[in-house]
Parts: structure tokens; sequence; C-alpha cells
């Protein structure tokens, strides 16, 4: 990406941000959410952040940012918007560490589920900007590979992080930052989808501006209604095989799953792989 296009992408971001301060997005669009398209609610997806492959039984297909997007297809891409990319922890210490979490110790806060990341502390209008400045690139990269929409993970932090023995994010900065990853990925024609934090769908929907959620295990953590009350059919669902709370056809009945919904194994691992695993509903 050349710096000219990155700089006018920012500019437009502060305009969209003035424009539309103190104004919640409608149930439909908002005039922003006009210019990009949302998933499609049906054709079945697939969640491929652990190896790309080519399939022809889907819509949709979400990839992380260093794949392609697949031809033929509606491709969400994924970014590790709230804590650092797998492997990329030590440049973050080295170039950007006012914006890593700290703990009571001062010492970096790393997800205990994935102790390659470290967490992102968007509390303060300075660490935002930090996070902004690496993570903003990305989403454009989403865009000029030819991306429809961005997933930012993670954003469920706030709710993890909240002791200041073990490292406290500000509610109100991640509010903020997600903001910001909405008017920039609108800015460069991408929908932007929720991931996690279910008790904060309504305020996703409506505060934030997200235009889909991606939601993780909501079968599991009997989470998906909130999903749905705030997004409608609007929702990406992957369950895993390692903690279904009930067979997979029973999830697929329920009044409250989401119309796309995939079952994947925990690894997300490449069609041919061991321990690959891949369900739709019939």
């Amino acid at each position: 990406m050349s710096v000219p296009r990155r700089v006018g992408a920012l500019l437009v971001v502060a305009v969209l941000a003035v424009a539309s301060c103190g104004q919640a997005p409608r149930d439909g669009a908002s005039t922003v959410e006009r210019s990009v398209r949302v998933p499609p609610v049906d054709g079945g997806f697939d969640y491929q952040l652990g190896g790309s492959y080519d399939t022809k039984d889907v819509s949709v297909v979400v990839r992380d940012e260093s794949a392609q997007p697949l031809a033929g297809v509606y491709n969400v891409c994924y970014v590790n918007g709230f804590q650092t990319q797998p492997g990329d922890g030590e440049n973050w210490l080295q170039h950007r560490d006012t914006a890593v979490l700290r703990d009571g110790h001062a010492a970096a806060v790393v997800d205990p589920d994935w102790p390659d990341e470290y967490v992102l502390d968007p509390s303060t209008p300075a660490q935002r900007q930090v996070i902004l400045d690496a993570v903003g690139p990305l989403i454009a990269s989403c865009a000029d590979k030819g991306f429809d929409a961005v997933e930012l993970d993670n954003f469920d932090t706030f709710t993890r992080f909240r002791d200041a023995a073990a490292g406290h994010i500000e509610e109100q900065g991640a509010f903020e930052l997600a903001r910001s990853y909405t008017s920039l990925a609108h800015a460069e024609g991408l929908a932007i989808g929720q991931k996690n934090a279910a008790e904060a769908a309504d305020r996703g929907r409506h505060e934030v501006g997200f235009d889909f959620a991606v939601a993780e295990e909501c079968a599991a953590f009997s989470e998906c209604g909130l999903y749905r009350r705030a997004y409608g059919p609007h929702v990406l669902q992957i369950e895993y095989t390692d903690n279904l709370p009930q067979p997979f056809d029973a999830v697929c009945a329920s009044p409250d799953r989401a119309p796309q919904l995939v079952l994947r194994d925990r690894d997300l691992v490449a069609r041919g792989a061991a321990g690959y695993a891949y369900e739709q509903c019939r």
C-alpha cells in the first residue's frame, strides 16, 4: 500500500468520526454502512484460520490477513485487533511497548490461552494511537487484497482483564478503539464484525457500529440469543468439536442458532491435515 492512500484513509476516518459523533447506527444501515456489504445469511461458511484451502460448498469464508481471499465467495479477513499477532510479540515489546498491557509487577501480560500473544492496552488515547498505527495497515491490506469484511479478534479482552494485579483494561478505551476500527474499516469499504463479547453485542451494534458478529461457541456458553437480538441473522457462528454442549444436530435445531453455523476442529487446520473436522447443518 502506498503512503498517500493510507494518509487519505486516515483523513476519511477523522471526518467520519466527527460526522458520526453521538449518532448510533439504526438496525438497517447508517450512511457509512450502506457502502459496505454484510455477509450473506445462507449458503454456508467456513472458518479457515489455521490453513486455507479451496471449497465450493460455502458462500462465506474467513481467512487470516496473511492469506488471499477465495474467488467467488464473500471473504472475511481475520486480524487480531486487541492482542498481538501470533509471533509478533517481541516486535511490540521493542517498538510499541507502551501499548502492551502490564500487570501489577509491570510485566507484559500474555493471554493464558494463547501464550504467544501479548494483550494490548487501549485505555488511553496515546496507547490507542500506537495500536492503530500498527493494526490500521493490516485492515488496509485486507481491502487491498479484495476481502469484503474484517473481523477484529479479542474485543472481549476488557471483560477478561479487569484486575489491577493481573492487568486492567479500561472498558471505555476498548470501545473507543473498536469505534476507530469500525471507522477505518468502513473508510476502506469493508464491513466489520464484532468478535465474541456476547454481553456487549447490543452496544457493539449500536454504539460501536459493527455490521455483523462472529461468535465462537455461543451454543456452548448459551450466548447465541444475545448475538441474534443485536444482529438478527447477521451472525457467523463457530462451534468446536471438543466443547459441544449437545450433539451437533441438536445445536442446529436450536431457535437461537445463527443461519451461518459451522462445526470445526479447535486448531482450524486445513482440509487433509491431521485432526481436521468440518460439518455444516443439514
